[in-house]
Parts: C-alpha cells; sequence; structure tokens
C-alpha cells in the first residue's frame, strides 16, 4: 500500500506545480476541485469563484465539513497517491481514518503578496479578479480551517523562491514520502 499525500495551501500557493512535479513521476493524483467541479456541472451551476465556492460550502454546511473528503476517498487508488486540494482539519481527519498511517500532508506556502500576483498571471475561470474577491475568498478558506492544516502539516514548503526552487524541494519531498 502506498502513501496517500495531501497537499494544502492557500490559493496561488504553487500546489498546482507540486502535482506537476508528482505527475511527472507517474504519481496518480485526484483533484478534490474536480470532485467539487464535476457536482457543480451535474447541477448545471454557472462557474465562478462565488458560485463553485458557495456551492462546495453549502455542502460542507449540510454534510459535515468533512464531506468532500468522504467523496474523495473512492477515487484514491492503492499505490501512491495525491490528493490535492485539502481545505480543512476534518478532511485530514476523514482521510486520517480511512488512510491511518499512509496519510502524509504537505503544505505550500507562500506570502499573500506573491499569491495574488500569481491568480493574477495565470488567469483560471474560477480565480478571482479584485483584491476584495481575493481577500474574501481567503477568509472563506481559512474558515474552513486551512490554517491548521498548513500548520500542522507533515511537511513544508515555503514557494517564495520561483518555479525551479519549487520543483526541486517538490521532488525532495515526493522521494522522502512517497515510498
Amino acid at each position: 500500500m502506498g502513501r496517500v499525500i495531501c497537499v494544502a495551501g492557500m490559493p496561488g500557493c504553487g500546489k498546482e506545480e507540486f502535482v506537476k512535479v508528482a505527475e511527472e513521476r507517474g504519481l496518480p493524483v485526484v483533484r478534490m476541485g474536480d470532485i467539487v467541479r464535476q457536482e457543480a456541472r451535474r447541477r448545471g451551476i454557472k462557474f465562478s469563484d462565488e458560485t463553485v465556492g458557495g456551492m462546495a460550502h453549502e455542502e460542507r454546511v449540510k454534510h459535515g465539513f468533512g464531506v468532500w473528503a468522504e467523496r474523495t476517498i473512492p477515487h484514491v487508488k492503492e499505490g501512491a497517491t495525491i490528493i490535492d486540494g485539502i481545505r480543512g482539519r476534518e478532511e485530514v481527519e476523514v482521510f486520517r481514518r480511512a488512510f491511518g498511517d499512509r496519510l502524509v500532508v504537505v503544505a505550500i506556502h507562500a506570502s499573500p503578496r506573491t499569491r495574488y500576483e500569481r491568480i493574477m498571471k495565470r488567469g483560471r475561470g474560477d480565480d478571482v479578479l479584485s483584491r476584495q474577491e481575493f481577500h474574501r475568498r481567503e477568509e472563506r478558506e481559512l474558515g474552513w480551517g486551512l490554517a491548521e492544516v498548513i500548520a500542522t502539516a507533515d511537511h513544508m514548503i515555503v514557494n517564495e523562491e520561483g518555479l525551479e526552487a519549487l520543483r526541486a524541494h517538490s521532488g525532495k519531498v515526493l522521494d522522502a514520502v512517497a515510498s
């Protein structure tokens, strides 16, 4: 049984690059955001940060803050698997109950200024546009317990030095935990 590696971090921190390094190494990736977006599509919800994030939040309130983790578990492979997009302590607890000692949490951190600049450059469909929206999204995700997940992660990658440094550090962490 391989490790289940949960990747956590605030929007724009570099989670996607960590995931790319893992994929290049042949590790399967399950994106919790994809599971949320599939549900939004199923319901015919128009895509924006507010509508998709709002629906995800409503589901957490209605079914418990571990609901998206519970819906993710069936997608996890037998071997080492990356789970991208963990947002709160309850999700970690759901995964810990499911995977026990196989679970490893990796947090990626970057300053709010760095993350905002990256978000503005990448121009993804569900991304925020204004600083006000950015702060609203930050508060929503922190309200789910993301800060606690980051603070208690098994491994921390600080991503302020650019892409090559992030990819190198990601590789080292994966070497240490993916066996």
